[in-house]
């Protein structure tokens, strides 16, 4: 089973509160962007030189705040019944 087909298991209740931000100003001078390869979930992507984010389908592992050293990512869980819910098998 493909990774991709894995995550298509899980199921998300996404919050309309944000739980990662993301300064961009510090993104840009960023060179070797650590998020968009630490995301199992491929949430960053860089379009046209711009960094983007999509944090409905983040896995809340925490890897892109751990691999950015600018800590141009600010990451907190979601709030309660918000998020991931894994799905086994």
């Amino acid at each position: 089973m493909k990774i991709e087909d894995k995550l298509a298991l899980n199921k998300f209740e996404i919050d309309k509160e944000v739980h990662i931000q993301v300064e961009e100003k510090l993104c840009q001078g960023c060179d070797l962007k650590p998020c968009l390869y630490v995301c199992p979930a491929e949430c960053y992507q860089l379009r046209e030189n711009h960094m983007t984010f999509s944090y409905e389908g983040c896995l809340e592992c925490g890897s892109c705040r751990l691999a950015c050293d600018r800590q141009a990512i600010r990451w907190v869980y979601p709030r309660g019944g918000f998020g991931i819910c894994y799905q086994y098998g």
